[in-house]
């Protein structure tokens, strides 16, 4: 009986510092981020699922360009649909990764939000299909012609390590980033140790997103390694 309710007890104070928090916060989320930003112009959505965090960008921001990458051909055309009168929504049906090519997009179930370029042991992924995959830096370069980048959310289930990888020139020149860590990360063997050493050395600061607001990141412990779905916003100290 102890056990349990030092369990319990764990779980709680977990959840109240974010820790597998994350899962159906997206309102939460684009809210902490006028804690960081004033009046965001560009952002970019990679991993757009069904368009919940575009919206909720467009609904916080007025006159928002967000670009929205999407690889699932289900979710690609409810994209479509949902922001068809809306011209400040740009959608690319595209993977984001560290290398251009092709891939296969594993899922349970076409249009899910579990979907990863990586075929997940933890998961029943029994069907997949090929998809573009393009780098982030490329797209910057020859779409967004290298400008300042005010928001850009990965949600990549396992991946974002390789988007941020991929980013090239565009990650100096990017504002915010918000980023998902959670199961997924350990089917590709990422840690959050990974992505504290990625952003400490991009000199960028890391909070954590909590039901009490963010939490800085001071320092890095083995207790961040938390692998239930858990989101973190970091913020670019030299722009």
């Amino acid at each position: 009986m102890i056990y349990r309710i030092l369990s319990k007890i764990e779980r709680i104070c977990g959840r109240l510092q974010g820790k597998g928090w994350g899962a159906y916060t997206v309102s939460h989320e684009v809210n902490l981020l006028t804690k960081v930003i004033k009046a965001p112009g560009l952002a970019v959505d990679i991993g757009g699922n069904v368009g919940d965090y575009t919206a909720e960008l467009l609904k916080k921001f007025d006159g928002i360009e967000v670009h929205v990458f999407e690889p699932s051909q289900v979710n690609n055309e409810k994209l479509i649909t949902r922001f068809k009168n809306q011209s400040n929504v740009l959608i690319n049906k595209a993977a984001v990764s560290d290398k251009a090519g092709v891939a296969s997009l594993y899922t349970d179930v076409p249009g899910s939000g579990l979907a990863s370029l990586t075929k997940r042991e933890s998961l029943k992924f029994e069907s997949f299909e090929e998809v573009d995959v393009i780098t982030f830096e490329s797209y910057w370069k020859e779409k967004l012609n290298r400008k300042t980048i005010d928001i850009i959310k990965i949600d990549v289930e396992g991946h974002e390590l390789d988007v941020l990888n991929g980013m090239g020139g565009a990650l100096a020149k990017t504002k915010v980033i918000q980023f998902e860590f959670g199961g997924c990360n350990i089917d590709t063997r990422t840690y959050f140790y990974d992505f504290w050493q990625f952003f400490k050395k991009h000199n960028f600061n890391i909070f954590r997103i909590t039901p009490l607001g963010l939490q800085p990141m001071l320092f890095y412990s083995a207790f961040d390694d938390f692998f239930n779905t858990t989101n973190f916003i970091c913020v670019n100290q030299n722009i």
